[in-house]
């Protein structure tokens, strides 16, 4: 099963600055919403439908993924859009919803998630090894290392989400 190596940071702002001197190069912009079928310990299912700013284009994706931390196993899917539709329809849950932008500093590609529903920036970097994630020297933009904090993590937001958002 492909690994996913990636850490991830709470952005403290949006790096407006870093955008407006070129020193940070935007790549693209998607809006996600993104809801969990199923949650179990360290392993996860999840659906997103996926909207590119740029050209409207709408994909549909199923994920499973085992593990926490730094890596964690992963494996992604296409789906069509009725199959995703009869999903969500099922589960009536409410999406995590959030802006995914993709960008390069410095030679390094890295995303930056702005959620819609809660305060929360996340900023993630992947890596190709654990070795190359560990010796990695974040910038002090990037805020706090939250890799192995669960608190940020989707799938409690998205279960505090849910609770949030039921009938009392």
């Amino acid at each position: 099963m492909p690994l996913e190596i990636e850490r991830k940071f709470l952005l403290p702002e949006y790096p407006e600055e870093l955008i407006r001197t070129g020193e940070l190069i935007i790549r693209s912009e998607q809006e996600i919403d993104q809801t969990y079928l199923a949650l179990h310990e360290d392993q996860e299912l999840r659906v997103r439908k996926i909207r590119d700013a740029a050209s409207g284009n709408v994909t549909f994706t199923h994920t499973f993924k085992k593990g926490f931390g730094l890596s964690r196993e992963e494996v992604e899917v296409s789906i069509s859009e009725g199959l995703y539709e009869q999903i969500t329809g099922i589960h009536r849950a409410i999406p995590l919803t959030k802006r995914r932008v993709t960008a390069e500093w410095n030679g390094i590609v890295l995303e930056i998630d702005r959620y819609d529903q809660i305060d929360l920036m996340v900023l993630e970097v992947e890596f190709a090894s654990e070795t190359e994630a560990r010796e990695f020297q974040p910038p002090q933009w990037f805020g706090p290392d939250i890799s192995t904090d669960k608190r940020y993590s989707n799938k409690k937001v998205w279960r505090e989400l849910q609770q949030s958002r039921r009938p009392q």
